[in-house]
């Protein structure tokens, strides 16, 4: 018998956990309006609800690049302290709503000095909002841990700087290291030092890769720079034929490594294309550890909740492959391990026994 079909309301009750979010790709297009304004940046509208429609269209581009190019207005209100902790606050709010128990939120603080600010400034102004947005969520009754991971740019050369920056506050709410941007062309390997030294430091590090470029990518990602999880990765499935998988997929899916993977943004880039024939679930069908996630919910104009029904309608995804996801997203959070297992036995598990 066939199992019926999960409905969105459900789907947004369900406790998830989100591991690949950016937080300039996730603002509220009301308030990007009030701080263009408030900063004198022009956008492309001043109209909330158009903007979103902008957004989601330019991003449909099927080009990475232009996809990142879109970042210039989000960017534009992240330069000063008030912008910085509005965009943290409601960054949780906004996944407390959704249903999100934990998430990691990543960001690059280099983009992010032409107000003024310092790097250390920058760090703390974020954590300082993405707290305030954990206690409201707490005391809403929508509880929510949010942790951090910092962003170097792999076209620029502050990479080995933002690692010690993921080191200086790794105990103020920061868990782990990414390199992000435009991926062909620059090869993870330009940043070995920032790697070796991460490792050194017992900081985790998860690399983007096999978005934009193919195997390459997420071999030097892996094999060279000791990544622990994998950005997308959706290309990896260039590495398997007909159910046979070839040495690098066999290395993933047999060490457990974590593929964050980003559903509507990959149709966006042209990294996919559609949700039905997308590679999350026939990886999922061979045992790879696929996670699910947004990337960039204005961007993309989605949400957890919509990730998953657009599964659930389009590719037969069941309550038991959404409930899968969310614990391989927890299992592969870079927090401990004691707090991963409470997480998934006291908070995931109990909210998937409907």
């Amino acid at each position: 018998m066939t199992e019926p079909r999960i409905d969105i309301d459900t789907i947004r009750r369900l406790p998830k956990a989100v591991l690949h979010d950016h937080l300039d790709g996730g603002l509220r297009p009301a308030t990007l309006v009030e701080l263009a304004d408030a900063v004198g940046h022009t956008l492309p509208t001043t109209d909330p609800d158009a903007l979103a429609a902008w957004y989601y269209e330019a991003a449909n581009s099927g080009d990475l690049v232009r996809y990142i190019a879109t970042f210039e207005h989000t960017l534009a209100v992240m330069q000063t302290r008030e912008g910085l902790l509005r965009t943290a606050e409601e960054y949780v709010l906004d996944l407390a709503e959704d249903g999100v128990v934990y998430g990691e939120v990543r960001y690059a603080p280099e983009l992010m000095l032409n107000g003024g600010l310092t790097l250390p400034e920058v760090v703390e102004t974020v954590q300082e909002g993405l707290a305030a947005g954990m206690a409201k969520a707490a005391a809403a009754g929508t509880p929510v841990r949010v942790r951090t991971l910092l962003c170097g740019m792999r076209m620029f050369d502050r990479s080995r700087e933002i690692a010690d920056l993921a080191v200086a506050f790794r105990d103020a709410g920061v868990v782990g290291f990414d390199i992000a941007g435009a991926e062909d062309g620059f090869p993870p390997a330009d940043h070995l030092a920032a790697f070796e030294y991460l490792r050194a430091e017992s900081v985790p590090f998860t690399i983007h890769a096999g978005e934009a470029h193919g195997l390459p990518s997420i071999h030097q990602a892996l094999q060279v720079c000791g990544a622990q999880r994998i950005g997308h990765g959706v290309r990896i499935a260039e590495d398997i034929v007909d159910g046979k998988l070839g040495h690098l997929a066999g290395w993933i899916r047999d060490r457990r490594i974590a593929l964050e993977m980003c559903p509507t943004s990959n149709l966006q880039t042209g990294a996919a294309t559609s949700i039905a024939d997308h590679p999350i679930t026939h990886l999922r069908d061979l045992g790879f550890r696929v996670t699910l996630n947004t990337d960039n919910r204005l961007v993309s104009g989605t949400t957890m909740t919509r990730e998953m029904s657009l599964l659930v309608d389009e590719a037969d995804w069941t309550l038991d492959d959404l409930r899968a996801v969310t614990v391989n997203a927890v299992k592969s959070a870079f927090i401990p391990f004691d707090e991963r297992n409470t997480l998934i036995q006291d908070v995931v598990l109990p909210g998937y026994a409907l």
